[in-house]
């Protein structure tokens, strides 16, 4: 059982992410990953997501080129949006949640 001080934290990872992409989940892996191995498996999940996402929005800027990036640009941004939020809501219920569509890079 993930105590609610893990859970609360973990789902911060996610929510503060909407005002500080990179320093505030940063901190908050960094700080805590040690103590406990349900924020450090969420702090993974997040920054595998941020790297990927980053990716996939670079590839659909490029193909803004060809009309279709425009497309898959608004297609990324809605996408890490919903995710992010869904991270959070299972975070917070205590669930080991797993991004689809990442590359697991840490």
């Amino acid at each position: 059982m993930v105590e609610k001080d893990e859970r609360t934290l973990a789902m911060l990872i996610y929510l503060i992410s909407f005002f500080t992409a990179f320093i505030g989940p940063l901190l908050i892996w960094l700080l805590k990953k040690d103590e406990s191995q349900f924020i450090d498996h969420h702090g993974r999940e997040y920054f595998n997501f941020l790297i990927s996402f980053t990716v996939y929005s670079i590839v659909s800027a490029i193909l803004i080129i060809i009309v279709i990036g425009a497309f898959l640009l608004a297609i990324v941004a809605i996408g890490a949006f919903i995710l992010t939020i869904v991270a959070a809501i299972k975070a917070y219920e205590g669930d080991y949640y797993r991004f689809p569509f990442i590359f697991r890079i840490l």
